[in-house]
């Protein structure tokens, strides 16, 4: 500028002025079609858009998208529109200028864009600099604080890790369904059969989650495996009570976990607490257990803002344990294991269902099903609607229960159990349901006969027989056997007795066996669960609750429940499935005659019979509370497990 005459003053300004006019409408029509193009290059540079460090100690990515943006704004001011319109201008005036005054301007023209240059280049090595010292300076004070938290962990003292347990307090309570809670894990050992086991316990809930991901229900379970076994070489058993509305708790603590409770073998109540003892009848050693609790019994709950209804009834059941089984399958990596189900009561209805369901919707083959004291027709158990199967097949049980308590003639008091029971079978199979079928064209001898031979196996009187018209249900005969004593006989176990409020009544007021059994199950379980097992959790442990009702059985309209049909059909699909039926003599809940009918009306094919077996023992619908039958228990079901996997050589 200094070298600049007057006359090159008032070019330069004209210069400057329309180089700078077209520059502007360069640059706004730039901006306006970089912003069409969604290009914050040609846009015009902004710092915020460019991305951040996600973590700290991290290497950032700003410099980089910053260094490609200042090469676009380079390449922008250098070869865009800006440059070519101040030539372009430059080269418009120069034409009036004389030759001395070309040469002022173009020294002039190289001036400006050397400075801006400079400006740019200045700025890019900037804007390229400030991140990485910025990204540096965030890595190096990540790194102390790192090393500060591994020195505070290394000093931490020992003590203050739980050695053998892994829970998570802030999830036990979120059953929202959008989370699931880690479980209580546990090691511990058991001797079995004269061999010490380690196993690891879990306790914990698992989330169930529809085919969309929605949460449906928490499932509490308990999971006993054994330590530095190879999982798929191991059977798997899981294991459910019935009810409906019943936990696992009474195969748990009364016959299959490595601990129990400790009841007297003479049928008396025990003295409260409970004692819990080590088990050494429990199929540990033999296969790794699951015991699950149904939803709404236990600790499971339905997911927040989930109907219970969607899980209480016949078809809604059968469908969410089966979902369980495979879920747990699936995550534990347990199909390649040997798989078996183990349900009592409706328990053994509820395993019946799942044999098809399985097999139909994950196509999952079991080996084996064990029923204890089960049921899986209703028709068996249930009078009404001119169904009098019921009253000959409990009649059996009702010899069973006279003999223990003494109340049958000395012929057949000095006579074993068995054979007891046997003859009892053999006048109800050929006398007395023949006789209930004829109805009233049964002849008035035919009948007379029939109710002394009654009386005698059964405890009642003549007279009480013949005026209930041959028909004794359950609840009669509970009152009227020892009514002359002033006792009532328990429903679940027959051995126990009881007081009712009066003895002039048509049925039994009470359980005598049902009030032996909940106290002592329901505070095991709760002190087991917490001091044992370490399950954190503040809700009421279901034992046994009503708040599954009502169970829907709208399939089975204008007809009895039944899932007899479906166990039929699992084996038929598949021939190396094996039943193992357990049935207590004192079962006056699920009598073991009615189990028989079951297994002979079944419908299998001649080769495939023998895949249902049946044992007895001495004791009521929970008969591994009497030891003795317990121990039986574990024997016969040991060689029915054996039997079960089997080998293709033996078939």
């Amino acid at each position: 500028r200094s070298l600049a005459t007057p006359a090159t003053s008032a070019a330069s300004n004209r210069l400057r002025s329309n180089t700078n006019r077209h520059a502007k409408t360069g640059t706004k029509n730039r901006r306006q079609k970089a912003s069409a193009l969604g290009s914050p290059a040609l846009a015009g540079f902004q710092s915020s858009k460019l991305p951040k460090s996600r973590e700290p100690g991290r290497p950032s990515l700003a410099p980089v998208a910053f260094s490609t943006e200042i090469f676009r704004l380079l390449n922008a001011q250098f070869c865009g529109t800006s440059i070519t319109l101040e030539v372009r201008s430059d080269r418009l005036i120069r034409r009036s200028l004389n030759p001395e005054q070309r040469k002022t301007q173009t020294m002039l023209l190289s001036t400006m864009m050397l400075d801006r240059f400079n400006k740019i280049i200045t700025i890019f090595f900037f804007c390229l600099t400030v991140p990485a010292i910025s990204n540096s300076q965030l890595s190096a004070q990540s790194t102390q604080q790192t090393k500060a938290a591994e020195k505070e962990t290394k000093e931490k003292p020992a003590a203050e890790e739980p050695a053998a347990t892994t829970k998570s307090k802030k999830g036990k309570d979120k059953e929202d369904g959008e989370s699931e809670a880690k479980p209580s894990v546990t090691k511990h050992t058991v001797m079995i059969a004269g061999e010490e086991i380690a196993y690891t316990a879990t306790a914990g809930k698992m989330l169930m989650k529809d085919d969309a991901g929605k949460a449906k229900a928490n499932v509490f379970y308990v999971a006993y495996t054994v330590e530095g076994a190879v999982a798929k070489n191991r059977p798997v058993t899981f294991c459910f009570n019935g009810g409906p509305g019943s936990s696992s708790v009474w195969l748990h603590l009364g016959m299959l976990g490595p601990q129990r409770i400790k009841f007297r073998d003479d049928a008396q109540r025990l003295r409260p607490p409970h004692q819990m003892i080590t088990n050494p009848y429990s199929l540990l050693d033999t296969t790794d257990l699951v015991f699950i609790d149904p939803v709404s019994t236990g600790y499971s709950r339905p997911a927040k803002g989930e109907k219970k209804q969607q899980f209480h009834g016949y078809d809604e059941d059968i469908a969410s344990v089966g979902q369980f089984i495979h879920d747990y399958t699936t995550r534990l990596g347990r199909w390649g294991s040997p798989k078996f189900l183990l349900g009592e009561s409706y328990g053994g209805l509820r395993a019946a269902g799942l044999s098809g369901r399985l097999q139909s919707r994950y196509r999952m083959y079991l080996n084996g099903i064990v029923l204890v004291s089960a049921t899986v027709d209703f028709r068996t158990l249930r009078t009404g609607g001119g169904n009098d199967l019921p009253y000959s097949l409990f009649l059996p049980s009702y010899a069973a229960t006279a003999w223990y308590h003494k109340a049958l003639p000395e012929s057949l008091q000095e006579m074993p159990l068995a054979e007891v029971v046997e003859k009892a079978k053999q006048f109800a199979e050929h006398t007395y349901m023949p006789a209930l079928n004829a109805g009233d064209r049964l002849s008035p001898e035919k009948r007379k006969s029939l109710i002394s031979e009654m009386s005698q196996l059964t405890g009642l009187s003549e007279d009480y027989i013949d005026r209930a018209n041959l028909r004794v249900g359950m609840g009669r005969f509970g009152k009227e056997l020892l009514r002359s004593r002033k006792q009532v006989i328990g429903r679940f176990d027959s051995r126990y007795t009881g007081i009712d409020a009066d003895h002039v009544g048509e049925t039994m007021g009470h359980d005598p066996s049902g009030a032996v059994f909940f106290g002592p199950f329901t505070s095991a379980m709760n002190d087991y669960l917490r001091n044992h097992l370490e399950v954190e959790e503040d809700r009421v442990y279901e034992v046994l609750t009503g708040k599954v009702r009502p169970w829907d059985y709208s399939e089975f309209e204008n007809q009895f429940v039944t899932a007899s049909s479906t166990l039929r059909d699992a084996v038929r699909d598949n021939p190396h499935l094996k039943i193992f039926a357990a049935c207590g003599y004192y079962d006056l809940a699920t009598p073991s005659y009615a189990m028989e009918y079951s297994r002979s009306h079944l419908g299998l094919p001649p080769e495939l019979k023998d895949n249902f077996q049946l044992a007895f023992y001495e004791g009521g619908h929970m008969m591994y509370v009497h030891e003795p039958s317990l121990k039986k228990l574990r024997t016969d079901l040991l060689k029915f497990y054996q039997l079960a996997q089997g080998t293709d050589e033996d078939e």
